[in-house]
């Protein structure tokens, strides 16, 4: 029974840091008069925390959502955007 306490102990405090260290919250920008596309997420801490993407505008070719339902009957909404030379990206990744 420790062992399970001991997993559900470091799996909580993993959780509380995800969500205080905002993982994964940022921002999309896209400005069409300059015809840039800034992508900024934030990461664990660490070397690569900042995570941020410049873009021209025509370099990218589509923008497309795609619905996932998981084995609860649960749908999930992914954001993909292809970029000429680097395929399919999903946004929520980054």
């Amino acid at each position: 029974m420790s062992f399970y306490g001991i997993a559900g102990l470091f799996i909580s405090s993993y959780l509380w840091c995800t969500i205080l260290w905002n993982v994964g919250s940022g921002y999309d920008r896209f400005d069409r008069k300059e015809g840039i596309v800034c992508i900024f997420r934030w990461g664990f801490p660490g070397k690569n925390r900042r995570i941020f993407l410049r873009l021209l505008m025509k370099d990218i070719q589509s923008i497309r959502i795609a619905v996932k339902e998981d084995i609860y009957a649960r749908r999930i909404l992914v954001l993909y955007m292809e970029i000429r030379g680097q395929g399919a990206n999903s946004l929520d990744s980054y």
